[in-house]
C-alpha cells in the first residue's frame, strides 16, 4: 500500500499538471487569442469555433489566480511541489506536439494502438478493453463527420476526478515521507514493523491537504447549470444555413446513438473494465450529464 501511495502520488501530478492543466487546458489559449485576434466575428471559422471557446480563458485566469500559483493549492497539496509549473513547461517544451494532439495519433505515440486500415477507425487498440479508447475513438469519428475535430477527450482526464481521487486513500496527491526501506533510523523500522498503518497514514497527505484536495476536485468535476453539451444546441447562424442545420441535426442524432453506445458496453459483462463487482460504469464520454458531480458529460467547450 505505501509503495502504491508513492506511485499514484507521482501519477497524481504528472494528471493535474500535464494531462489536465497543460494538455487540456492551457493548450487551447493561443488559438483562441488568435481567432479573436485575426478572425472577424462574421468570419465562417470564428462562428464554427466561437461555441467552443465558451469561458475558457475566464477559468484559465482563475486557476493562475488560486490553484498554479506560487504556494497555491497544486504546490502545496500535489507531488511536484515548488516545481510543479516548472514540470508543465519541461514536458511542454519536450513533448507536447500540435500532431500528436488527435486522439488516434495520441493513442499511437502512447502505445495504446497501432494503425491498422482494416480496423474501425483506421487503428487496433493493444488493450482491447480499454474503455477511454473504444468510446473516445466513437466520439472522435462523430466529431470528424462534423468537421469539428476538436479536443473534447481529455474533459475525460476532468470530470472524473472526484469520482476517481475524491476518496484520498484511492488516490492520494502527495506522500510525506519515504518508503520505509529508505534509511530508515532503527526506531522508524521498527515502528513501521510493529504498526504499518500509523506509517502508512503519516505517508498519505495531511487532513488538511486531502481536505482541500476534496473540495478542489468537487468543484472541478464540478457541471454547471448552463453548461452547453457538444449536439445540443445549434448556433443561430448555423440555424440560418439549411445544409448546416441538417448536417447539425445529423450530428446531434449521432451523440443520442453514442449515448445508447456506451450504455450498450457498461452492460457488456465481457468488458471487466468498466462492468463488474466494484467497477464503475464508463461513462466519461456520455455527451449529456446533469448539473453537478455525474462523471460523464462532453461540454462545448473547456469551461472548468
Amino acid at each position: 500500500m505505501l509503495a502504491k501511495a508513492h506511485a499514484l502520488a507521482n501519477d497524481s501530478g504528472y494528471h493535474q499538471l500535464v494531462s489536465h492543466w497543460l494538455r487540456n487546458i492551457v493548450a487551447p489559449e493561443p488559438y483562441i487569442i488568435a481567432a479573436n485576434r485575426q478572425l472577424s466575428a462574421m468570419h465562417p471559422i470564428y462562428r464554427l469555433l466561437h461555441p467552443y471557446f465558451r469561458y475558457t480563458m475566464e477559468i484559465n485566469a482563475l486557476a493562475r489566480e488560486k490553484l498554479i500559483n506560487a504556494g497555491g493549492i497544486i504546490e502545496s497539496t500535489f507531488s511536484p511541489q515548488k516545481y510543479a509549473i516548472e514540470m508543465s513547461s519541461i514536458v511542454y517544451g519536450l513533448e507536447w506536439r500540435f500532431d500528436h494532439e488527435a486522439l488516434p495519433a495520441d493513442l499511437i505515440s502512447r502505445g495504446m494502438a497501432v494503425e491498422d486500415a482494416s480496423s474501425p477507425h483506421g487503428l487496433k487498440l493493444t488493450i482491447e478493453d480499454y474503455p477511454y479508447a473504444s468510446d473516445g475513438l466513437e466520439l472522435w469519428s462523430i466529431l470528424k463527420q462534423w468537421d469539428m475535430v476538436t479536443r473534447r477527450m481529455n474533459r475525460a482526464a476532468n470530470f472524473g476526478q472526484y469520482d476517481y481521487a475524491g476518496y484520498f486513500p484511492n488516490r492520494p496527491t502527495i506522500t510525506r515521507t519515504k518508503m520505509p526501506t529508505e534509511d530508515p533510523t532503527e526506531h522508524e523500522w521498527n515502528h513501521f514493523l510493529e504498526k504499518p498503518e500509523e506509517t502508512l497514514l503519516q505517508c498519505y497527505p495531511s487532513p488538511g491537504q486531502a481536505t482541500t484536495v476534496m473540495m478542489i476536485l468537487d468543484v472541478l468535476s464540478s457541471h454547471s447549470p448552463d453548461e452547453e453539451y457538444l449536439g445540443q444546441k445549434a448556433e443561430s447562424a448555423w440555424e440560418a444555413e439549411p445544409k448546416i442545420k441538417a448536417a447539425y441535426e445529423k450530428f446531434k442524432g449521432r451523440m443520442e446513438e453514442l449515448e445508447g453506445i456506451i450504455d450498450e458496453r457498461n452492460a457488456n459483462q465481457d468488458l471487466k473494465n468498466r462492468n463488474g463487482v466494484g467497477v464503475m460504469p464508463y461513462e466519461l464520454l456520455k455527451p449529456r450529464s446533469l448539473p453537478g458531480v455525474t462523471a460523464k458529460g462532453v461540454p462545448n467547450s473547456i469551461s472548468i
